[in-house]
This record gives C-alpha cells, structure tokens and sequence, in this order.
C-alpha cells in the first residue's frame, strides 16, 4: 500500500482560542496534499481542497476558487490516492454515515490512524454552515462564530464529501472523529458539514499513517494556552448551529 502523509498546518486548539492569523499561503498548501478541509485568515470561509484545487465557501453557501496568496491558519490535507473504494447505499443521517465509515477502518485495523475519505454522491439533504471574516485576537473560535455563521441547506444535489478522520489521542492537533466538508459537483455550493441524507455514492479511503505539522512562526502564537479548549467547546463548533 502506497504510503499516505498529512500535512496539517497549526492545530485546531490554536484555531479554537483565536489563532486564525496566516501561517502559510493556499499555493503552499496545495504542495502538500490535493484533498483536505480547513479555514482561512479570520475564518473567513470553510475550506474544500479536493483534486489539486482549493475552494472557498462563503457565507452564503455559495463557493469561489481560493486566491493563491491567501492565508490558511488551520488545514489538513494529503495527497490522496485511489486508495481502498467502497460503495454507499442509503443513509438517513450522519450519524449512521460515520458509523459505517468506523466499520470500515476498523476492518483495516485502522482506529489509532488518520484517514481521509471522498465520498462521491448523490445527496436528499446537506445541512452546512460556514462564516464571514471576523478578524481578532484571542477570541475564541466559539464566539466568531456565534457572531459570523451561516447555516444553509441543499436539496437534491450531487457533489463530494471530504472526510477527515483524526484518533482520540490525538484530541488538541485535530478534532477526534470524523470531520466532513462539501463541495457540489458543478463546485458552486458548499461548507462545513451538521447533516446528510444520501442517497447512494462511492467512496475512496486512505490510512494515513504519518503527519508534518506546520507551526506559526509568530511570536504571538507562544501567547496562546493550547489545552484550554474544552472537549464540549469543540463539540459546539463541530456540531452546534449557534
């Protein structure tokens, strides 16, 4: 099996307590992996890096190409292959998606590793969110976005989900569990993922087995207490609605 890295770029504690200033550019990101999800400068916009490009999900839900030059505070990409192929018949909610999503790393022994997984599909409901900049320092990630976030729902679309699955150790460099990020076939909507109704996809899913992490290089950053953010603080950013 062809060897997979991930390349996250500083870690979701940091994003949590306010660290959403630039630690590299989309251009160098994209050096490092073709698929991901992420933010960008001031949480201006869920991110969706898939096939070699990097989009942007505005607050609306609406999707633009990422400029090169802009900012990533938070990301975690790879340079996904064809990796392990899978088909998905009908799921009523996400929930029942990720619980079958931990079947299948757990047939490959895989709960204490990374994962990133493109699903393909053909979707009743996306239920997502995303944000407009809030530029700040040491505001918590909680509070930007309970000032800033949007939610939206699609109906009836076909388009991508990119999955990042991160282990429970590694609770604080990501969040543990499944992180899900969409991006419409036609690549017009898009966002942070709360809920699914599938109707049927394929997916693709890569152990990954290794990861560079990429640091600020700002002396800011060392002002920053990164194991302050609770369990239950990440939980409503992952899954609240605000």
């Amino acid at each position: 099996m062809e060897s997979v890295k991930m390349f996250q770029v500083s870690t979701l504690q940091a994003l949590m307590l306010g660290y959403s200033r630039p630690v590299i550019s989309v251009a160098e990101l994209l050096s490092h992996g073709n698929t991901g999800l992420g933010t960008f400068e001031d949480v201006d916009g869920e991110m969706i890096a898939l096939d070699g490009k990097c989009y942007r999900a505005t607050e609306n839900g609406s999707v633009v190409l990422a400029e090169e030059d802009k900012g990533v505070p938070f990301s975690a990409v790879c340079n996904m292959n064809e990796g392990r192929s899978f088909e998905l018949g009908a799921f009523k909610n996400i929930d029942d998606l990720k619980n079958q999503l931990n079947l299948l790393i757990e047939e490959g022994f895989g709960l204490n590793s990374m994962h990133m997984v493109r699903i393909d599909g053909d979707f009743q409901l996306i239920d997502a969110r995303s944000e407009s900049p809030y530029k700040s320092m040491h505001v918590t990630l909680k509070d930007i976005l309970g000032k800033t976030q949007k939610s939206f729902q699609f109906h009836d679309i076909k388009g991508t989900l990119v999955c990042v699955y991160f282990p429970d150790y590694m609770d604080g460099i990501n969040a543990p569990g499944w992180h899900l990020h969409f991006l419409s076939e036609d690549k017009k909507y898009g966002g942070h993922v709360f809920e699914i109704v599938l109707k049927k996809g394929k997916g693709f899913l890569n152990k990954i087995n290794s990861i560079e992490l990429k640091l600020p290089d700002e002396p800011v950053f060392d002002t920053y207490s990164l194991k302050t953010a609770s369990e239950k603080e990440i939980k409503a950013v992952e899954q609240g609605k605000g």
